[in-house]
């Protein structure tokens, strides 16, 4: 057995006195020490599973940007509708599938845009038949188009059928919020109708042939320079547009003023393919209207960013 040797030091040595303290010692068992070895690294934790947070793809963006143009317009026609006569719009990007509608499915006399309308109806009646137009279906339908001939529209409109065959090409055309009128000018329709009856006049899966669609574009493109308001205002210098226009005043609106306008705007690039279709009325004056619609349609084209 070990032992220690334990040293006893006086009180007066402590103290510092010279050599009078005493010394003690004596032999004890040292104590048994169990050591126990103690790392000095900290415990290492399982490591956290790391997951990236998700970045918005392309699409999610695009989404985004979409629906904040939509609110910026809808706003900003809400308060134009405020404080301006009864309106709708519509707007169809071709190249992209969007859509925009305000007020889109609330119906409106068509006035003289129902004169496209018509003028589809006569080139299906002409395919059907087989043929190309004739040379008095198309003397009719050059100045109702380009001039808004309405003498020219009521000779064509009884040459094709009149209410019960439009309103039967019209099914064709899928237009289903269209209500044909035996005064074709009382038509009634909405803005989103239009939109439709302007995508198939270029579909090329639509039941227009190219040669059908060919005809409508060159008259729809060279309607007359007093008649080139509404829809071609957003078009730019490199662009290309059709459009045709529609303005009525009747007494029982109290002589206000119906005006509307429905068109495409394009490039030879394929960068701008948009189709819109402004409908109004109760406007003080035509000159009112024409002002209201294209105010209308540049709105869409800002916001938008067509």
């Amino acid at each position: 057995m070990r032992t220690l040797r334990v040293v006893v030091l006086t009180g007066a040595m402590v103290a510092g006195v010279g050599g009078g303290g005493v010394t003690v010692s004596r032999d004890v068992p040292a104590p048994s020490v169990k050591l126990t070895a103690v790392s000095s690294a900290l415990p290492v934790l399982p490591a956290l599973p790391t997951q990236a947070l998700p970045v918005p793809g392309a699409a999610e963006l695009a989404a985004a940007d979409r629906a904040k143009q939509v609110k910026a317009l809808n706003a900003a026609l809400k308060k134009l509708a405020g404080k301006t006569p009864d309106f709708s719009v519509a707007v169809l990007d071709r190249r992209t599938g969007l859509r925009y509608a305000y007020r889109g499915s609330v119906k409106f006399d068509t006035a003289s845009i129902v004169k496209t309308q018509i003028l589809t109806c006569m080139l299906l009646k002409a395919q059907d038949a087989k043929r190309k137009p004739t040379a008095a279906e198309m003397k009719l339908a050059r100045p109702m188009i380009r001039l808004s001939d309405n003498n020219a529209t009521t000779t064509l409109y009884k040459r094709i059928g009149g209410k019960s065959a439009v309103t039967k090409c019209n099914k064709r055309l899928g237009l289903t919020q269209t209500v044909v009128n035996v005064r074709w000018g009382l038509t009634r329709t909405t803005a989103s109708d239009q939109i439709r009856l302007l995508s198939e006049l270029v579909d090329t899966a639509g039941p227009l042939n190219s040669s059908s669609r060919k005809t409508a574009f060159t008259l729809m493109n060279t309607v007359s320079k007093a008649q080139d308001w509404g829809v071609p205002a957003i078009a730019r210098k490199s662009e290309t547009f059709i459009v045709k226009n529609g303005w009525d005043t009747r007494s029982a609106d109290g002589g206000l003023w119906a005006v509307n306008s429905i068109g495409r705007v394009t490039t030879k690039n394929g960068k701008v393919d948009v189709s819109v279709a402004v409908l109004s009325h109760n406007n003080k004056s035509m000159k009112a209207g024409v002002t209201l619609v294209e105010r209308i349609a540049k709105l869409t084209r800002q916001h938008l960013k067509y």
